[in-house]
C-alpha cells in the first residue's frame, strides 16, 4: 500500500439522475449538504445502454451551475462511435473535464453489444478523439468482476484500461479492506501505477444492499449479513450498525494510505455525512 500513499487524498460522491421533479428537488438539497464538504467532484451515473443520457447531462449541468465539479459516467455497451463522439463534444462544450468510463450493462432485450465491447476500447477512443482534455476514471473490482473467468483475467482487463489511457480508478464497493489491499498489491506487481480510490457504500437498507451485492459480486461478510438479518425491520439499529462498520472500514483504508474515498450516496446526504463526521474529515 506504500505506493498509493504518494497520491493525494481526494473525496468524491456519486449520484444517479433523479426520476421525478420531487427527486430533482431533493437532490438539490443533498448537493448543497455534501457540497459543504468540498469534494473533488460529484459523479453521475448513466443507465444501461445510455437510457438516462439526458438525465445524466441535466444532473451534471445542475451540479456545475451550483458551483461544483461534475463527472458524468459514460458506458459503451449499445453505443456507436458517432453517438459517443457527440456526447464527448457536448461535455467538452459544457466545461466537463472528468469522465467515469465504464463498459456498462447490456439492456434487457439487446442482443448486440454495439461498436464497443470493452471499457478499454472506450478509453482508447476518448483519448484518440479528445487527447488529454478529460481525466478518465475507470472501474476496478477488488473482489473481481462477477463475469470474469478468473482473478488473473480480471487484473489483465484492468491493466488494458490503464494502458489505454485511464488517469485513475474507482473500485466497486466492498466491506473487507484486505480485498482492496491485496488488489492494490496485485496491480503494483503488474506495473499498474495510478490512484485506485475505494468505493464506499453506506449501509442503510439490508434488503436493498443484499440485492445490489448479489448483482455486482460485492461480498457482504457473513458476520455482517447475520447481524443485519437479526435487526429485521429496525431501521435505526441497521443504520447505527452500518455507520460503525463502514466508518471502521474507511478509517482502515485511509490509515493504510488509500488515495481518498468515493461514496455511493444513493442520492442521500445523511448516511455519508454521519460517516464523514465519525472519520473527523
Amino acid at each position: 500500500m506504500e505506493s498509493q500513499k504518494k497520491f493525494p487524498q481526494q473525496f468524491s460522491f456519486e449520484f444517479f439522475p433523479p426520476k421525478s421533479p420531487e427527486g430533482t428537488d431533493k437532490l438539490r438539497g443533498v448537493l448543497q449538504q455534501l457540497g459543504a464538504l468540498q469534494p473533488k467532484y460529484f459523479s453521475v451515473t448513466f443507465g444501461a445502454g445510455g437510457s438516462t443520457q439526458q438525465g445524466t447531462f441535466d444532473t451534471v449541468q445542475a451540479i456545475q451551475q451550483a458551483g461544483f465539479k461534475a463527472a458524468p459516467h459514460l458506458s459503451c455497451i449499445g453505443s456507436t462511435r458517432e453517438n459517443i463522439r457527440t456526447i464527448l463534444a457536448e461535455y467538452q462544450q459544457a466545461g466537463i473535464a472528468r469522465i467515469v468510463t465504464l463498459r456498462g450493462d447490456m439492456p434487457s432485450g439487446m442482443q448486440e453489444a454495439g461498436e464497443f465491447r470493452h471499457a478499454n476500447e472506450l478509453v482508447e477512443f476518448i483519448r484518440a478523439e479528445t487527447g488529454d482534455h478529460f481525466h478518465i476514471e475507470v472501474a476496478a473490482y477488488p473482489e473481481f468482476h462477477p463475469q470474469a473467468p478468473s482473478a488473473q483475467t480480471d487484473l489483465r482487463n484492468f491493466k488494458r484500461k490503464v494502458e489505454a489511457g485511464a488517469s485513475s480508478a474507482i473500485t466497486q464497493y466492498f466491506f473487507n479492506p484486505d480485498a482492496y489491499f491485496h488488489f492494490v498489491e496485485d496491480c503494483e506487481e503488474l506495473g499498474i501505477d495510478l490512484p485506485i480510490v475505494p468505493g464506499i457504500m453506506p449501509i442503510t437498507n439490508y434488503t436493498q444492499l443484499a440485492r445490489f451485492s448479489d448483482m455486482c459480486g460485492a461480498e457482504i461478510p457473513r458476520w455482517i449479513r447475520k447481524r443485519l438479518e437479526g435487526y429485521g425491520d429496525d431501521r435505526d439499529a441497521i443504520r447505527s450498525f452500518g455507520e460503525d462498520v463502514v466508518s471502521e472500514l474507511c478509517h482502515a483504508l485511509l490509515e493504510a494510505g488509500a488515495p481518498g474515498l468515493h461514496f455511493y450516496t444513493m442520492n442521500q446526504a445523511k448516511p455519508t455525512l454521519a460517516i464523514w463526521k465519525r472519520l473527523g474529515l
